[in-house]
């Protein structure tokens, strides 16, 4: 499956579906969720960190890559309410970290470095 399919796929679940006003209540539930689930992975590593010296049981990375698909849903819904695809964000992304790297500014603060 690639980006594209699994963004088609994602959005099937969507209770909500894009109106093209950005200030509509699915839009705005897709940012806050993609949220709450980057601090529940945040959570579980921690807690992992904290209360078992950072040694990952199999369970343990069962339970991060879960919240990692929920963050991936999000993600795939939010890019599709902005009108693009999933595919199109991660070339993206890595178009800009390779430039980044490249010009030997992986490293430092700033979205324009």
């Amino acid at each position: 499956m690639n980006f594209n399919e699994y963004q088609e796929k994602a959005a099937t679940t969507d209770l909500f579906q894009p109106s093209g006003n950005l200030g509509e209540v699915g839009f705005v539930e897709k940012v806050l969720g993609l949220a709450g689930e980057a601090g529940e992975v945040t959570d579980k590593v921690k807690k992992v960190l904290r209360d078992k010296e950072g040694g990952f049981s199999k369970e343990d990375k069962l339970g991060v890559a879960k919240e990692l698909g929920d963050v991936l849903w999000y993600l795939a819904n939010i890019s599709r309410y902005l009108g693009l695809s999933l595919d199109e964000v991660a070339k993206m992304n890595l178009a800009k970290l390779e430039d980044r790297a490249n010009r030997g500014k992986i490293h430092g603060a700033g979205d324009e470095r």
